[in-house]
């Protein structure tokens, strides 16, 4: 049975088969990339943004890259690199602080960002790594919030100066240690969210990336098995300074390329009431769009999806256990399509499934924003 929705047409004009309009002359059934662009902020997003090309020492693209918002999880750096400073002269990191260190970098775990910022003295720690690296826009949180330590201030260019510091200046085994954790991150944080948005997704491997987010409006778990909500120190009800603390943030920082070549920051804000899976999307198509030296895009064709909580599985049948879950409502990079166990959703069947090279797994078409059955633009697998 074809689907007929008209929302479904509506979606897939609104978010296209391919990442852009096609071109006249473009290849029957190939993925269409525009060329590289300005900074494109999807509506109702609030962005600051910061590319740095290391090679050639230049910013390549810069948007409002001193603002400063709250930092969420990307204040781990900070917490990391402060915990780290004072190592031997060897500089080797301690077994001991590998079992708090690796899991908080990795999976950006709120636990031992809770342990370090109470023994480290809290916003002490925030006032020092200022002094050291001469930061120019990172702040402790507001007083009052002393003990939230995502309500640190940071900006995507002071961003930029802190993987400045770790890929030139940090001693040896510091920056590899950080940098070989970031280049690990897991899809499933610590939390339960996805966390494999804005330069995770939009550019291919070798990446290293921290990321961010905070959210009233999120759903809790978007992959992985369902999960509580677990207490956190990351979100609040009130505005403080120049700082939004009310809106849902979704930031992506990290390293793009051989040789890290670009320093990627992207901080960004949403309107309240939004959706990790359309924060997820805006943050995607925010990153997709930005002059990246070095970059690797991965090929493939963008689609928005619908449902809660699709089951992503190792072949196109639903007779193994799920790899993951999507955020409800997230747009994916589509490789190509093959037809597999005949799926119903009633009133919808659908046997045709969509392989998603970003997780090397498959999801049924039926949970595809797309008019059809099959995808028109969709190379058969």
């Amino acid at each position: 049975m074809r689907r007929r929705l008209l929302a479904a047409a509506v979606a897939l004009l609104l978010t296209g088969g391919a990442a852009g309009s096609a071109a006249a002359d473009a290849p029957a059934g190939q993925p269409v990339r525009p060329a590289a662009a300005s900074v494109e902020v999807p509506s109702g997003v609030s962005a600051g943004v910061a590319v740095f090309d290391r090679e050639n020492g230049t910013f390549t693209e810069q948007l409002n890259s001193g603002t400063r918002f709250r930092s969420a999880s990307v204040v781990k750096l900070l917490l990391a690199l402060d915990h780290l400073w004072n190592l031997g002269p060897d500089h080797t990191v301690p077994t001991a602080d590998r079992a708090w260190l690796e899991p908080m970098l990795r999976s950006s775990d709120d636990d031992a960002a809770d342990t370090y910022w109470s023994e480290n003295g809290g916003t002490a720690i925030i006032t020092r790594m200022v002094s050291r690296l001469g930061l120019q826009d990172t702040a402790p949180p507001p007083a009052g919030y002393e003990d939230y330590w995502g309500y640190t201030a940071l900006s995507a260019r002071d961003t930029v100066t802190i993987y400045r510091y770790l890929l030139d200046s940090a001693p040896g085994p510091v920056r590899d240690f950080v940098m070989g954790n970031l280049r690990q991150s897991t899809r499933c944080a610590s939390d339960g969210f996805d966390q494999h948005f804005g330069v995770a997704g939009a550019f291919g491997k070798p990446w290293a990336v921290k990321q961010g987010w905070a959210g009233s409006s999120y759903e809790k778990g978007t992959c992985g098995p369902p999960r509580a909500a677990a207490a956190t120190r990351t979100a609040g009800p009130v505005a403080a300074a120049d700082v939004d603390l009310t809106r849902p943030a979704l930031h992506s920082t990290g390293t793009v390329g051989a040789h890290d070549r670009s320093i990627v920051a992207v901080f960004t804000l949403h309107p309240v009431g939004t959706s990790y899976g359309k924060a997820y999307t805006d943050i995607g198509r925010l990153t997709r769009s930005l002059n990246v030296p070095g970059a690797a895009r991965p090929a493939g064709w963008w689609y928005g999806t619908w449902s809660e909580r699709v089951n992503v599985r190792t072949d196109p049948s639903t007779g193994t256990s799920p790899i993951t879950r999507l955020p409800a409502g997230v747009e994916v990079l589509v490789g190509c399509q093959a037809r597999g166990e005949e799926v119903h959703v009633p009133p919808y069947t659908n046997d045709w499934w969509a392989y998603l090279p970003q997780y090397d797994g498959w999801i049924s078409n039926i949970y595809i924003n797309s008019p059809d059955n099959k995808m028109p633009d969709v190379r058969d697998c």
